[in-house]
């Protein structure tokens, strides 16, 4: 776990520090500076771009960690790369030639009259999605040689960086709001380039026009694994788009600062799985069931325990955290839970999507991928437009989405390769966050009122207090109940 731990730890303090940044821009910078509506359609905008990226990809980006590996001969390799090059274009080209009708079908059907203000920025679509597609390319082909950190920080923090520069020039003046969307979209492109010139530093092949051996292979794998992408994106970026069919772009900031807020936990799941795709799919390669079922049962375990802590110190200052905030927002508190707890079942998965789509079962990706996106759709039409539970339905969508699939994965594993993350320790972890929620979500610090400058600062200062409070005491019962041997391995090396 040697390579894992270093590269995860680097792509953890890279990834929070984006959440910082992050944070601050989607509590006070967005609202403060773009306002409701105009950081609904910037939302909009860029939850479309994520639905339409896998189609643009290809599932290129997963079958160069799929298939990487077991080439042996630098001209396989060559010519393994120079096709995962081309094959995006066959979707990035027709979609650029038919994108006036895409962009005319998209504003009829899925926009209210009310929001019809979007139509003047919907090239942007286009442009993210095809960007970050060749981005994800770019970055699986620096994954498989085991260099993620640099791709790890253009993908978690350069974004989250530009935006803010974005956002005080627009605050300061120097931009207007409409620049902001286009200065962004050029800092997508830029991003990709960037992005391309390390990949080609890492490894750089000599370009071939002949396919390699297994071309019927890869082909069939990509476009099977087009679904697996897409229904990551599908599940809480479907939720954004639907939210302006029935209501006011403010709306749909309003939900995307509950998303991101319930999302936080997740940052250590993806710092890790950055480097584990790799691995896991070097090890099936290699035919090393042990190996494989090592890295599912660590990863799943210490996702827990870090995703557990991180649960509590977000839900149980929830009510304070939107003190701090513009009036509206606190209609998200419940979507924050909700969210956080389908969050928390994916780390509590570990590596089990990359086992799947990286072994010879991956043809089950499309089933699930497809039972995914239709069972998502019904239920935020269920929750949210006929039952009409606002914004909170699509929540409950997304958890009921996320519990009934993740547990489709987690038996499909065990049945198939006999393999599962549970031990022990799992239970320990999980009634050790329940016991501590209960204890610590229903109340506060009784902090008098204090204004600086008309700024209210008690909510920091419980939430401050509560934090300390909860990190210490789950902190402690980790480490004596011998939850994770890696952490309590690395406190004692500490």
């Amino acid at each position: 776990m040697g390579i894992i731990f270093k590269q995860s730890f680097k792509n953890t303090i890279v990834i929070y520090l984006g959440f910082l940044i992050g944070g601050l821009n989607t509590i006070f910078f967005y609202p403060g500076f773009l306002g409701d509506d105009f950081y609904g359609i910037v939302t909009v905008l860029l939850s479309y771009s994520n639905l339409i990226m896998p189609l643009m990809a290809l599932g290129v980006h997963y079958t160069i960690i799929k298939f990487f590996s077991a080439y042996k001969e630098k001209k396989e390799k060559d010519k393994f790369l120079s096709i995962a090059l081309v094959l995006p274009l066959f979707a990035g080209i027709p979609v650029g030639f038919l994108w006036s009708e895409i962009q005319e079908f998209i504003i009829r059907n899925f926009i209210t009259d009310e929001n019809k203000g979007i139509e003047n920025y919907t090239i942007v679509i286009y442009i993210v999605s095809i960007c970050c597609a060749y981005f994800e390319v770019f970055y699986a082909w620096s994954k498989v040689h085991l260099k993620t950190v640099v791709g790890n920080f253009l993908k978690e923090f350069y974004n989250r960086a530009v935006v803010m520069i974005l956002l005080l020039s627009v605050s300061f003046g120097i931009i207007t709001k409409t620049d902001f969307i286009f200065s962004l979209t050029g800092f997508y492109i830029l991003r990709t380039l960037i992005m391309m010139l390390y990949a080609f530093k890492v490894y750089f092949p000599k370009l071939s026009l002949s396919l390699p051996s297994n071309y019927k292979q890869i082909l069939s794998y990509s476009l099977f694994i087009i679904f697996a992408g897409s229904a990551g994106a599908l599940i809480l970026d479907i939720d954004k788009v639907m939210v302006t069919s029935k209501e006011a772009f403010s709306a749909a900031a309003y939900y995307t600062v509950a998303v991101f807020i319930g999302s936080f936990i997740e940052a250590p799941s993806r710092a890790l799985g950055q480097i584990l795709q790799p691995l896991t799919s070097k090890s099936l390669n290699e035919n090393n069931p042990k190996e494989v079922d090592n890295l599912y049962k660590k990863s799943s375990i210490n996702l827990l325990v870090i995703g557990g802590l991180f649960f509590l110190l977000i839900n149980c200052n929830i009510s304070e955290l939107f003190r701090l905030m513009p009036k509206g927002y606190e209609q998200g508190v419940l979507a924050v839970l909700l969210i956080s707890i389908a969050k928390m079942y994916n780390m509590f998965l570990g590596n089990n999507g990359p086992i799947i789509s990286n072994s010879k079962y991956y043809k089950v990706t499309f089933p699930i991928g497809i039972g995914t996106a239709l069972t998502v759709y019904f239920l935020n039409v269920l929750f949210y437009r006929k039952i009409d539970m606002s914004t909170d339905g699509l929540a409950l969508a997304t958890l009921i989405t996320v519990f009934v699939f993740n547990s489709i994965k987690l038996l499909f594993v065990y049945k198939k390769l006999k393999m599962s993350p549970l031990t022990k320790q799992t239970g320990i972890a999980f009634f050790l966050v329940v016991i501590m929620f209960f204890s610590f979500y229903f109340w506060n610090f009784n902090i008098p009122e204090i204004k600086i400058f008309n700024l209210s600062i008690h909510p920091m200062i419980n939430i401050l207090l509560k934090s300390v409070l909860i990190t210490g005491i789950y902190g402690y019962a980790i480490i004596k109940l011998k939850v994770s041997s890696q952490i309590n391995n690395l406190i004692t090396r500490i």
